[in-house]
């Protein structure tokens, strides 16, 4: 019966840690979430991951993702202008041949 007790205690100190640490609340919320679904997603274990990743890896990420883009836009276009510049050295095919 010792045994019991102090199992049942060692699972309420960790509920009142995860209360704490506000994992209660997350889980609750992502699951609120997909309760709410109005077409429940095939893998819910993934929408879980997704939704549990939070406002801030999403806000930095799209943060990353926007700063990709520009960078992509800039070498982009620098390479289109090393290509005309490359042009205006290279011969034309089959002039002076």
């Amino acid at each position: 019966m010792a045994n019991y007790r102090a199992s049942e205690t060692k699972r309420e100190q960790f509920r009142r840690y995860l209360e704490k640490s506000g994992v209660l609340d997350s889980l609750t919320s992502v699951l609120v979430a997909l309760y709410e679904e109005p077409e429940k997603p095939d893998n819910a274990i993934d929408y879980i991951k997704v939704h549990l990743g939070g406002a801030a890896d999403s806000e930095a990420l799209q943060a990353e993702l926007a700063d990709l883009q520009q960078k992509f836009s800039q070498l982009m276009e620098e390479n289109k202008e090393l290509r005309n510049r490359l042009l205006q050295y290279e011969p034309e095919e089959g002039a002076g041949l």
